[in-house]
């Protein structure tokens, strides 16, 4: 088994970096806490050549900006699993964009692979089997243990052979192409700039409250952020979202009430009891005409055959994907065929015109989809 170097000093790194400096291709990983901490950043960076390994410890040193001059280098390619978090920590922490990558968990959906992650791949490519007893670490702690490292490590060592023959089995299939568009679309890939205060909206069970409850409900998680915050914790470590909703619909004023409510940790009664009571407060002074209400959805003319037009396309959708042996839902979501009904498109290239579909999925479903739209076609094209 090849071990990884452990690098935590700058000149250590630097070393290493310079001895790849020539490589076409670096597999890479990173490990965040969010499970553990309020605000994820870098914990590990590991990664592999074809014959070396390390792993790079970001705490004690500075930002490694020969990394990012490696793999934001267009010539050489990037290969993950699962690219998609690795590439907005890399952004956030760094301001890196990785222009070219391979991603083996998106190859793997695209070859219509069952399981695509990446215990199951090495299983499958290399008869390995991954000791996922650290999925849930905390990389955040330090000292990390011999153990921990090893397991890290795994994560890169393999992934260069394994993208070797996904890459191949993609090419036989006449998939190569797919994968590089879905690739592409990896480039631009960031935290989204969401409007301040409006994440209790987004909260399963929120649609079912009252805009009283909403308005608790509301100040509760604004607590429970600044609580999380001032800890480093993760929200759900501070108080888990069924006592918060608990709470919202009991709406206690009394210490001994909020105490009776199940799951409520004994450490937040003893510090912030009066803090929670308050925000319960404020919520119930919110006057009538500030309530908090969800936004209204884009409204679109009554359309009696909709269902009908989304189930027609629906089954072109399942046709496709039952003849590429592909997951339906890798192949088009529900809410771009929806975007489709509503277009009633007479040809392929009005379906061009909805940004999140790709060229590889018209090509598969256009024409379908267009022929399962003909008997509505006399309708307006577009409803606003």
């Amino acid at each position: 088994m090849p071990t990884a170097t452990y690098l935590d000093t700058d000149a250590a790194v630097g070393q290493w970096l310079a001895s790849i400096r020539k490589s076409a291709i670096l597999a890479l990983d990173t490990e965040g806490a969010s499970f553990h901490r309020f605000i994820d950043r870098i914990y590990l960076l590991q990664l592999s050549t074809r014959d070396q390994h390390a792993i790079i410890d970001p705490l004690p040193i500075s930002a490694p900006s020969a990394l990012g001059e490696i793999v934001q280098d267009p010539a050489v390619e990037i290969v993950f699993h699962d690219a998609d978090y690795d590439l907005r920590l890399l952004r956030q922490d760094y301001g890196w964009q990785i222009r070219n990558v391979f991603d083996t968990r998106i190859a793997a959906q695209l070859l219509g692979l069952k399981a695509f992650g990446l215990a199951a791949l090495l299983e499958r490519s290399f008869g390995l089997k991954l000791d996922k007893k650290h999925q849930r670490a905390d990389w955040s702690m330090r000292p990390l243990t011999a153990d921990m490292l090893d397991y890290a490590a795994q994560d890169t060592m393999h992934l260069l052979a394994l993208r070797d023959i996904l890459h191949e089995e993609l090419r036989q299939k006449g998939r190569l192409e797919w994968a590089k568009e879905e690739f592409l679309r990896l480039e631009t890939i960031g935290w989204s700039k969401e409007e301040p205060g409006n994440a209790f909206l987004k909260v399963k069970g929120a649609r079912d409250l009252t805009r009283r409850e909403l308005a608790i409900l509301k100040e509760l998680f604004v607590w429970r952020d600044a609580a999380a915050l001032k800890l480093d914790r993760a929200t759900f470590r501070v108080m888990s979202n069924e006592v918060l909703f608990e709470a919202v619909r009991i709406a206690p004023t009394a210490k001994d009430v909020l105490a009776r409510i199940k799951g409520m940790p004994r450490g937040i009664l003893e510090r912030a009891a009066d803090e929670l009571l308050a925000a319960i407060a404020r919520g119930q002074d919110v006057p009538e005409a500030d309530l908090p209400r969800f936004p209204k959805a884009a409204r679109w003319d009554r359309d009696p055959d909709f269902d009908q037009k989304v189930g027609a396309l629906k089954s072109v959708r399942d046709d496709t994907a039952a003849r590429l042996e592909l997951d339906p839902g890798v192949l088009c979501s529900r809410d771009r065929m929806e975007q489709v009904a509503r277009l009633l498109p007479t040809e392929t290239s009005v379906i061009e015109t909805i940004p999140e579909f790709r060229k590889w999925q018209i090509a598969e479903m256009g024409d379908g989809f267009v022929k399962a739209l003909a008997p509505w076609q006399k309708e307006s094209p577009y409803r606003e």
